[in-house]
Formats: C-alpha cells, structure tokens, sequence
C-alpha cells in the first residue's frame, strides 16, 4: 500500500523527472526525505532536508553542501575535492532520478468561517 506524504513544494520548481533521467533540481527527493548525508545534516530521517535550498534565479532546488563544499576555500587546498567527491556519492549526482515517487498537487481548501 503506497503511503501518502504532503510536502510544500516550489510553484515555480520544474515537474519531476521521469525515473533515470536527468536530476532537474525538483527537489521532490529531498523534501520527502534526507539523504544519508541529509540525515547527518538534518538530524532527522524524515521530512525535508535541513540543506535543501532554493535557488530563485535559476528555479531550481540545490543542495547546500554542495553548494558550500564548492565555494569553500577548502576546495583550493584540495581537502574540498575530497569532500565534494563525497557529497556527490551521498546524494547520488549523476546518477539519475531515483525517487519513487509521485507528486500530486493537494487539493486546496478554504477554512469554514
């Protein structure tokens, strides 16, 4: 039996993609649950990651780590590759989308007055 789960969830984010194409930054994932990574970060094992971010200019959903592990200063040192090469395997970059999931819009209802 498939549970059901309400996130909130950008207007302006892109649609999700189909299972095993390319991530787009829906960030539908991370809004139903952390990654390991998000579990250290977040604290938590459900609900949204604590480093999901939203990025306006580009409509998209980002992952904070990764944006800070890349333009930290550590990055020129060589300690951020490491970091970074970690992130990525945490959060399975490049792999595609593996969220089995399914996004609904809720139906929206006015309180009685």
């Amino acid at each position: 039996m498939a549970r059901e789960q309400r996130v909130f969830w950008q207007v302006e984010a892109p649609a999700k993609p189909a299972w095993g194409a390319p991530c787009n930054g829906c960030g539908l994932c991370c809004l139903a649950e952390p990654c390991p990574m998000g579990m250290l970060i977040s604290r938590r094992r459900k609900g949204a990651c604590a480093a999901l971010r939203w990025d306006d200019a580009a409509r998209q959903y980002r992952c904070g780590v990764l944006q800070e592990v890349s333009h930290s200063s550590a990055w020129r040192r060589g300690l951020g590759r490491l970091r970074l090469a970690l992130a990525r395997r945490w959060i399975a970059a490049g792999v595609g989308c593996d969220a089995d999931l399914r996004a609904e819009p809720a139906e929206m209802t006015r309180p009685n007055p």
